[in-house]
């Protein structure tokens, strides 16, 4: 019986290896051209923390860069601040000033939203108990969905932002039975897709799959670990995406596959302005940006929302360098 068991194990080790191999030797998908489509996401709070004034960021990505497809956090600590009172004027703003130049929009909604530290939690929500905390959130999910939802540019709303991806955050641990209570809500308040996301390289995506109308992955090729005190070039080519898509559609069904976020940013142990050329270069410059795309286009995806936009508008006004800002243009103005 032990040898049975011993023999067994010995299988199923040796079919992990194999699939595996498998995935990062799979080879990639290449969509034509005419058939990709590329956005970014935008944070006010991101734009604002580097010194700028982040409405002229955000009309220069609208009206220089000439992007058509925009993911837009409604962070819970800036719309309700305080509790019970609920500042709508610059996401207001940002929904009119895009809709006005007909640009696409995507609005993530709950309480993990993108950008460090991950939970964008009002002061006023952390001394709540769980219980009575989820049902604030979605209390300000109603109120957001509500708001918003007779903009016909709005095309999807995600609810929370890779909420299986528990260890990268300075989030609650993930509640499955309140994820989902989040996502039915947002359904029976309004028609468009849900997309739910999570991470390309450390989450298997099952669990957001198959809640998800639209399944959002992210794309990175070099990091830095905080953990490892390391940098990490993850040694996989385009197949380990696409392989591992069609595997997962096996037992999920979204109706859409994106990369919902596409590094095009540096990543390091301190914040981008703080780096050397030589750090920031390890994992993000004109090189590894061109570099990432031609990946990405061979990952079995046809849209694409690149990370980093608020970087590229730094590199270009605060270092001089409208290198990565000119390269991006071309990738928007071409579609």
């Amino acid at each position: 019986m032990f040898k049975a068991i011993k023999k067994t194990k010995k299988i199923l080790f040796l079919l992990i290896i194999f699939l595996f191999i498998l995935l990062v030797l799979s080879q990639g998908h290449n969509y034509n051209e005419d058939e990709l489509s590329y956005g970014l996401t935008f944070s006010k709070k991101q734009a604002a923390s580097l010194g700028f004034d982040w409405r002229k960021v955000y009309t220069s990505i609208l009206d220089d860069l000439g992007v058509k497809k925009l993911r837009l956090p409604a962070y819970w600590n800036e719309i309700e601040g305080e509790n019970g009172q609920f500042w709508w004027e610059e996401m207001d703003w940002m929904v009119e000033e895009a809709t006005k130049r007909e640009v696409e929009i995507i609005v993530a909604v709950g309480g993990r939203l993108p950008r460090w530290p991950e939970c964008h939690f009002p002061s006023w929500a952390e001394g709540l108990n769980q219980d009575e905390r989820n049902k604030r959130i979605l209390e300000y999910l109603e109120k957001v969905v509500n708001r918003y939802k007779a903009k016909e540019k709005i095309i999807a709303w995600q609810v929370e932002n890779e909420p299986f991806l528990s260890h990268f955050s300075d989030c609650p641990k993930l509640d499955k039975k309140f994820l989902d209570a989040e996502i039915a809500l947002v359904k029976k308040l309004d028609s468009r897709p849900v997309i739910i996301t999570d991470s390309g390289e450390l989450s298997l995506w099952l669990g957001a799959a198959r809640r998800a109308d639209v399944f959002g992955t992210t794309l990175y090729r070099d990091t830095y670990s905080k953990f490892l005190g390391r940098y990490i070039h993850y040694p996989i080519n385009p197949g380990f995406f696409h392989f591992k898509k069609n595997i997962v559609r096996l037992l999920a069904h979204p109706k859409d596959w994106i990369v919902i976020e596409l590094q095009a940013e540096p990543w390091g142990p301190v914040p981008y302005q703080e780096m050397t050329e030589k750090e920031k270069s390890r994992t993000m410059d004109l090189q590894k940006f061109r570099e990432i795309l031609d990946f990405a286009r061979l990952a079995g995806f046809k849209e694409f929302y690149l990370w980093g936009a608020e970087w590229w508008y730094w590199e270009k006004e605060a270092n001089h360098n409208p290198a990565l800002w000119n390269e991006a243009k071309k990738l928007f103005t071409t579609q």
